[in-house]
Formats: C-alpha cells, structure tokens, sequence
C-alpha cells in the first residue's frame, strides 16, 4: 500500500522528532520520498509555537487502521497525549495524519480517508506537492489545483 502521511510538531526539538517519526516508519514500511520541513503557524486552537512540518510517503503491507495504530503508538514514544481532555488543535510533540491510502475512500470510527480537512491545509499539500508533482487527493482533485486555490489563505 501507497500511504501518504503528514507529520507536524510544535514543542520540543522540532526537526529531531520529525526526522526520528520518519526513521520509525521506515520500520514498518518504505519511505520512499519525505519532503523538506516547513515552519508553519498554527492554525485553529490556542496561542502556541509554530509548527515544523513534511509529508511523506510510505510503502508498506500494513492496512490503514494497522497504520493508524502504528503511528499513534510512534506520536506516544515522543510523548503525545490523546484523551477526551487534550485540547482540540492545541500544542503537540508529534502529530501523525494519514492524508491517502492508494487513493481508497474508507471510514471508520476511527480513521477517515481521505483525510477530510487535507485539501484546505497548506501545510500538508505544498510538501506533498514538492515530493510528488502528480499526486491526487482522491474526491477533491489534483494537489497542485487545490494548492492554488487556498494560495494566500489561512487554512485548518
């Protein structure tokens, strides 16, 4: 399976923690393209530090919720915290989204894909873009298309 997953952080030592998460899902699969990290401010939640954050994307036999499980036991070696207390896009060590699984829709309580905010994030699509020149949001179009639309805008 083709996964593309974005990764974001905005406490601690920024690029060590992206670089580390990268080198742990190598572990589980391929990472066949990473892009370069982007300083972002943080949309949405509360007053915090800005965000570093890349795309990658992963060869791996694992289906969509085992991945899912796998990078949020990775979020939690760098200390990510998930109850019903954690603050909705609030400050985060390591954040893991997977954007595209070979372009399937799927949905479930726990995992929708497409990621359903992923074509009004800046922040995820202009280093897919820079890794992947063709890629595709299945159910919203080309990458490039959605990146220029959203060009200039604030986005969640």
């Amino acid at each position: 399976m083709r996964a593309v997953l974005a990764l974001g952080s905005n406490l601690g030592e920024r690029e060590s923690i992206l670089s580390s998460a990268a080198e742990a899902l190598n572990e589980v699969g391929e990472v066949v393209a990473l892009s370069n990290f982007l300083d972002n401010q943080p949309v949405g939640g509360p007053p915090q530090p800005n965000f570093l954050n890349a795309v990658l994307i992963l060869e791996t036999q694992l289906e969509p919720e085992e991945l899912l499980r796998v990078c949020q036991a990775i979020e939690g070696v760098f200390g990510r915290e998930r109850d019903v207390q954690s603050e909705r896009w609030g400050p985060r060590t390591l954040d893991i989204d997977l954007i595209s699984c070979d372009g399937v829709s799927y949905n479930s309580e726990s995992l929708t894909l497409p990621h359903p905010r992923a074509a009004e994030r800046t922040f995820v699509l202009a280093p897919w873009l820079e890794i992947d020149s063709a890629a595709y949001l299945p159910g919203a179009g080309p990458v490039v298309e959605l990146l220029a639309k959203l060009s200039g805008r604030d986005t969640l």
